[in-house]
């Protein structure tokens, strides 16, 4: 376990990045190795929890200016996105189905990859592997991962979603919201980031209006044309 990690586990930040103060007199027995000695450089602006965490020291409660106590006051805006996933996320994932594909192979292409749902990979939450959550993530072979990653880049280009019916027998473009990529929703709604929610969904909606319309109706939604 690295410093950054243990003093993680010591401070045990909330969703927001942000902790209680922590004593050096704790940094004992498991966490001996955080003692500060020369500056301590695991908290340093230019060590890797200060990239991800904006840090508070308390240098008043005793003579000198030796530091008494740290914190974390949130996530670092300036910090760049962490893409590390967690071990016991791996872990579930890995022998999974692709969510779109639905294979699990040993070829390149159908290697199973944990992807980030959310492909802008804006949220800090989702950076820091101490508050993220299975849901964060999903398992895609290489290959479909490697299409959503391009149409991510598209869509933050241009603020636009990708339509779900570009895929023939989609009924709906989207599961929520619309073309339009917006802060309040993010990337919910879209095929890309949850397939599983679009077809839970969907077959929701399409159930509502099998009840109150003919079969050639649905049909017409399903396959438009034909």
């Amino acid at each position: 376990m690295t410093k950054t990690e243990l003093f993680l586990e010591l401070a045990k930040p909330n969703e927001k990045g942000e902790s209680r103060w922590v004593d050096v007199t704790e940094f004992v027995g498991k966490y001996k190795d955080l003692q500060l000695g020369n500056g301590g450089s695991w908290c340093r602006k230019s060590s890797s929890l200060a990239k991800h965490y904006v840090i508070k020291f308390d240098k008043s409660l005793t003579k000198g200016n030796s530091i008494d106590r740290i914190r974390l006051n949130g996530f670092n805006p300036e910090k760049s996105f962490n893409q590390t996933i967690r071990q016991d996320i791996k872990d579930y994932y890995k022998d999974k189905n692709c969510v779109m594909l639905g294979i699990n192979g040993n070829s390149e292409n159908t290697k199973i990859e944990i992807d980030h749902k959310d492909g802008r990979k804006n949220d800090y939450r989702v950076s820091n592997s101490n508050t993220q959550k299975l849901e964060d993530f999903q398992p895609l072979c290489k290959a479909a991962n490697d299409i959503k990653r391009q149409i991510c880049k598209n869509c933050k280009e241009t603020d636009k979603r990708w339509d779900a019916k570009n895929i023939k027998g989609n009924p709906y473009s989207f599961y929520e919201g619309d073309e339009n990529y917006t802060n309040d929703l993010g990337c919910i709604g879209c095929y890309q980031y949850d397939p599983v929610e679009y077809r839970k969904t969907c077959a929701k909606k399409i159930s509502k209006e099998a009840s109150e319309h003919t079969t050639e109706f649905i049909m017409q939604k399903l396959y438009p044309n034909e």
